[in-house]
């Protein structure tokens, strides 16, 4: 059978890998969706030639926690704090989503991933209030095309609804159910993980059967850790039983002593920084100089979909942003002016593709434009005003782009946005029926008398008295 070529002729390739670095006037040659040489001039062949010529070639980017099935919540929480978003969205929202509505909020999401420039996510999908409500997010992520670990939420929809679940083990066995039924092979785009229940939520040994669940399948295990002051993190917990481990990813961390970070760090564990929702819901300072001084590699998270947008380049200008002014505060404080900034551009778009490839367990596969990698790709430039010149093409990725600005993206090979737009995809129709959607499940909250957000005046007092009588 004849090998399907592409070769991207032309671009600026910054390829993310530290042997290759960064080529002016180069090409990628993809050969059934797998890079197999970068470099100027390569022959062309038989191979489909896509003119990149004043473009920039960069990996896909890579989310390491997105709750996906919020999509068509967009703005939903503008205005809340992190307790309104657990009692509105879910404690409220969540109960009320029906299987379809996991789908197409799944759908639309890895759609507005991609058409962002981001060719993975790791779906925390937290939403799997019933066996169908699962399979609806393995196949709207599946419908999209777009890479993806889904990582099965073990939550109940809300401590305040009835369960579909009548105990723990029936969770684990849906667990089990959908490792077997669409998680057979790792060679497709989607691969397992699990999204554990946070820690002191339920009791210990719960956890402990989520993570041996997770490890019996090789899935990577992701989980909220350290996000609320007046609640433990679990890590002293985690450490002491032995379940910490290099197939982890900790989100947030805001609230981490240095003794619990030395834990994460021993056990080679990873972490995401969420900084559109820390910096709006009040969860602290997002933690890269505490990940920096463990030696612990950052990576980015779009996290709620229901407040933030979807695209990392939004999450890099406000990462880089504040651990610049938080590195420069000491000196201005002091009266003087800092002589070199602490983090360059190129150093943090590593946080979105080779450190988040590691952290999700696709390292091998995708994270760098390397021969041999799987070809996720984007293609960044054209007609955008804020793309010419490229003086410095991880400072112009960073600092001048938007999704806009996204021309190609490819996973695996395959086009998923061309030419600026996303291919096979009626994006009116789509857009209604997120309308339609939302409106429906707003309906039904509304129809149940349940306000929103519904944080009752104790806050997280009621948050702390369902945790202790959960572990009691």
């Amino acid at each position: 059978m004849t090998a399907h070529r592409i070769l991207l002729r032309g671009g600026t390739v910054l390829t993310m890998d530290r042997h290759l670095g960064s080529l002016a006037g180069a090409d990628v040659l993809i050969e059934d969706g797998v890079i197999t040489a970068v470099g100027p001039g390569l022959p062309a062949d038989d191979a489909e030639i896509v003119d990149v010529t004043g473009h920039i070639v960069a990996p896909g980017m890579i989310d390491t926690h997105r709750h996906t099935w919020q999509t068509q919540l967009r703005a939903l929480c503008a205005d809340w704090t992190l307790a309104d978003y657990l009692f509105g969205v879910r404690f409220t929202v969540s109960p009320a989503y029906r299987a379809e509505d996991v789908h197409l909020g799944n759908k639309l999401g890895a759609l507005d991933a991609l058409n962002a420039g981001v060719t993975t996510i790791l779906d925390f999908s937290h939403c799997n209030n019933t066996p169908d409500h699962a399979d609806a997010a393995v196949t709207g992520l599946h419908d999209a095309g777009i890479r993806a670990v889904f990582g099965y939420g073990f939550f109940e929809s809300s401590p305040m609804a009835p369960p579909h679940f009548a105990t723990h083990a029936d969770r684990l066995a849906d667990f089990a159910r959908i490792a077997g039924t669409w998680f057979s092979s790792r060679d497709g785009l989607l691969t397992l993980g699990s999204a554990l229940t946070e820690p002191g939520v339920v009791p210990f040994e719960a956890t402990r059967a989520e993570i041996q669940a997770a490890r019996e399948r090789g899935a990577v295990i992701v989980t909220h850790t350290g996000c609320v002051w007046s609640l433990p993190s679990g890590v002293v917990e985690l450490d002491a039983a032995g379940l910490l481990g290099p197939d982890q990813v900790h989100v947030h961390c805001n609230t981490l002593t240095d003794e619990e970070w030395r834990m994460l760090a021993r056990n080679d564990a990873k972490v995401s920084i969420s900084p559109e929702t820390e910096l709006n819901m009040g969860m602290g300072r997002p933690a890269f100089a505490a990940a920096r001084r463990h030696g612990i590699k950052p990576t980015l998270s779009c996290d709620v979909l229901s407040l933030n947008t979807g695209d990392l380049f939004s999450q890099l200008r406000l990462g880089i942003a504040f651990q610049r002014w938080a590195d420069t505060e000491p000196l201005n404080l002091a009266g003087s002016d800092p002589t070199a900034v602490t983090i360059s551009a190129h150093d943090a778009l590593e946080w979105t593709t080779i450190n988040a490839a590691e952290a999700v367990g696709l390292g091998d596969r995708i994270g760098s434009l390397t021969p041999g990698k799987q070809a996720d790709i984007i293609v960044v430039g054209g007609p955008g005003l804020s793309q010419h010149p490229h003086l410095d093409p991880a400072g112009t990725l960073l600092f001048q782009t938007t999704p806009q600005d996204v021309r190609h993206v490819l996973v695996a090979g395959r086009f998923r946005k061309r030419d600026g737009d996303l291919v096979d995809v009626d994006v009116t129709r789509l857009l209604t029926d997120a309308d339609t959607s939302a409106e429906g499940v707003l309906g039904r909250i509304t129809d149940a008398g349940r306000p929103l957000p519904g944080t009752p005046p104790e806050g997280w007092g009621v948050i702390a008295a369902l945790a202790a009588g959960a572990t009691s």
